[in-house]
């Protein structure tokens, strides 16, 4: 949207100038008069691309905002701002306070917005790769209802949140990511180093192999005479997968089959919904009516085929259709959950089962999770053990027919 510059004088005759956006000069001559100000001078202020190029450049190249800067920026907004400090005054101060530079430059561009009117929801907007659609639709939630200060500490509540389930996600799957490329690395170090060496001595002694130990060498030459269309053809396809993956339809693929994955596909399943039941509830807690808080609640989700089971759910509410009757039709709640939907919307408190639901669904997580190891370990015993039989059976069986043969003779 185009900005101008402006020269007006309030109730007092006091002149003052500044900039505002619009989409003509008559719309901020009436941003203006709604402010009890009367235009002076409005003048556009001519757009440079060579500066917005520089601009968009240093974003690209800048620092990026990690989760635990926005967590504390979240919190300290809402203990300045339920101690009455103005917005303005609040942003002032923690750019002083802050020690990251890309932080300095978020809220250094926020203060220069609201300097030009904009407001606080507005601001952010301008910076969807720093705050979700749930952060600006409970902003502007709170800027409507004046209670902005606890919608910073729910946001703060559900970032915290969000970084906690990462982290133990993350922490149940070191283990066994470990454990399968180790076993990777010992198979490719068998193959380069070990079993040709093996073969040049089997060789030399002009003998039967048996099937496994055919199979190994043969194996090892092909890894060692291929690799590099096999190199090729692994970039390939997984250069054709990433590209196939950006596309709607494979991603909604993808995403339903991430949701059917033995051991991971439930713990999944159950982490997004208990992030869907957390933004549902804080939505509707914040005054966002029902259907738009399915919307904002869809975006949140980050599955594409879930996203559209609560895309359908909203249609339906639009339609009339109540909350519990949308959820059964979507299929993807337990029947407990719908019964807590179905007493929620007959009691009038659909935010707090909602919030029940999300903490229900969160220690589901944390038990499966917990739990994902010990389901992982035999798993991996078994294919481990398989791993070493086949190398054995192929390394030292035509040793011990070898040695079996030189004992006859």
């Amino acid at each position: 949207m185009p900005q101008f510059a402006y020269k007006a004088r309030n109730a007092v005759g006091e002149p003052l100038s500044g900039h505002l956006e619009g989409s003509d000069s008559a719309q901020v001559a009436d941003l203006l008069f709604s402010r009890d100000l009367t235009p002076v001078e409005i003048v556009g202020v001519p757009d440079r691309p060579s500066a917005h190029r520089h601009v968009m450049l240093g974003r690209l190249f800048a620092p990026q905002i990690s989760v635990v800067d926005l967590m504390l920026f979240s919190r300290q907004m809402h203990t300045l701002l339920k101690a009455g400090v103005p917005i303005l005054q609040a942003l002032a101060g923690l750019q002083r306070s802050s020690s990251s530079p890309a932080l300095n430059a978020l809220l250094r561009d926020i203060s220069d917005s609201l300097d030009m009117g904009r407001e606080l929801s507005a601001a952010m907007r301008r910076h969807p790769e720093v705050f979700s659609p749930l952060y600006i639709s409970m902003i502007r939630a709170g800027e409507l209802t004046g209670t902005l200060d606890r919608m910073f500490l729910q946001l703060f509540a559900h970032l915290q949140f969000e970084k906690e389930m990462g982290e133990r996600i993350r922490q149940a799957l070191r283990y066994p990511s470990f454990v399968v490329a180790a076993m990777a690395v010992a198979v490719i170090v068998i193959n380069v180093l070990v079993v040709p060496s093996f073969a040049k001595a089997y060789q030399n002694f002009h003998a039967a192999l048996p099937i496994p130990t055919r199979a190994l060498i043969a194996c090892s030459h092909f890894l060692l005479d291929e690799w590099l269309w096999l190199a090729a053809a692994a970039a390939g396809l997984a250069g054709a997968a990433h590209f196939y993956l950006k596309t709607p339809q494979g991603r909604f693929r993808w995403d339903r089959l991430k949701l059917r994955l033995p051991l991971a596909g439930k713990i999944i399943l159950k982490g997004i919904l208990a992030r869907f039941a957390r933004t549902f509830a804080l939505t509707l807690r914040s005054g966002i009516p029902v259907v738009h808080g399915l919307a904002i609640a869809a975006q949140v989700v980050d599955n594409a085929f879930l996203t559209q089971r609560v895309e359908q759910m909203r249609d339906g509410v639009a339609r009339g259709e109540s909350i519990s009757r949308t959820a059964l039709a979507a299929d993807i709640f337990t029947p407990v959950v719908l019964q807590m939907m179905i007493v929620g919307e007959e009691s009038g408190e659909l935010d707090d089962l909602m919030q029940e639901i999300s903490e229900m669904y969160e220690r589901e997580v944390d038990y499966e999770v917990k739990t994902l190891s010990t389901q992982i370990e035999p798993i991996l015993v078994i294919g481990l053990g398989v791993l070493v039989l086949v190398l054995a059976l192929s390394v030292f069986l035509p040793m011990w027919d070898l040695g079996r043969a030189a004992l006859h003779q």
